[in-house]
């Protein structure tokens, strides 16, 4: 979060992707776990940087939200919430004027600043029935992590048959067995349902988040997305 009391150009690089910035004092920037990050910006101003163990957050939705076992961060660049910079101010004013800090205090704060952080910045991956036959369930669930994984990159078929050691035409049998649907359409599936997300949770530009969910272009999106839910992008954003 930028403590700067003026604006300050920044440059990210997040998972090999690039993004600039004017930030604004308050403005907050999430990294999931594991996720490679570089950051610059301008002058000597300062940023709060909290880091929240991937365990912590696992604990504290499995506390708080059904289906926690599904729920994912997503990666965030300048976005702004009341409540989470609240807190994270909360944080660091007892930290600076409690140096050895109230241990008590700090870890409360912590835990209402994981539950805000997951209830705005975090997705469901959906739940998808599963059928007779079809891939065993460790496969299955290597495939969709793969898919899950890659939804802005090029993803194709040999990919995802070449992971599990299978032949194209017998991969796609065993999928649609078991999920009901083809490789295809649960990709194009789980593609909107990322940019569903990302248009409600950010303020990112229609045509980024095309391009990182996988699309070719603001229009690729545009088409699915109105196959698949019945609205335009912009629609669904400001219904």
């Amino acid at each position: 979060m930028t403590l700067a009391p003026r604006p300050i150009h920044y440059v990210q690089v997040q998972d090999g992707k690039t993004h600039t910035g004017l930030y604004q004092k308050g403005d907050l920037l999430i990294t999931p776990a594991n996720t490679p990050l570089f950051v610059r910006w301008e002058g000597e101003e300062n940023c709060l940087q909290i880091q929240l163990t991937d365990a912590f957050l696992k604990r504290i939705a499995a506390e708080t939200f059904k289906g926690s076992d599904r729920l994912q961060l997503i990666p965030a660049f300048q976005q702004r919430d009341g409540p989470v910079e609240a807190i994270a101010q909360l944080i660091l004013t007892e930290l600076q004027q409690n140096p050895g800090g109230n241990q008590l205090y700090v870890d409360s704060l912590a835990n209402v600043l994981a539950v805000n952080v997951l209830r705005q910045f975090a997705t469901t991956q959906r739940q998808l029935p599963l059928y007779e036959g079809g891939l065993p369930q460790r496969q299955l669930m290597q495939v969709l992590d793969y898919i899950d994984a890659h939804l802005d990159q090029e993803i194709k078929l040999a990919n995802l048959a070449e992971l599990l050691g299978m032949s194209q035409f017998h991969f796609s049998h065993l999928f649609k067995q078991s999920i009901g649907i083809s490789p295809y359409q649960y990709l194009l599936q789980q593609r909107v349902e990322r940019a569903k997300q990302l248009l409600k949770q950010t303020n990112q530009p229609i045509v980024e988040i095309a391009l990182d969910c996988g699309f070719n272009s603001h229009s690729h999106l545009s088409k699915q997305f109105r196959q698949l839910t019945g609205m335009t992008p912009k629609a669904f954003r400001v219904g």
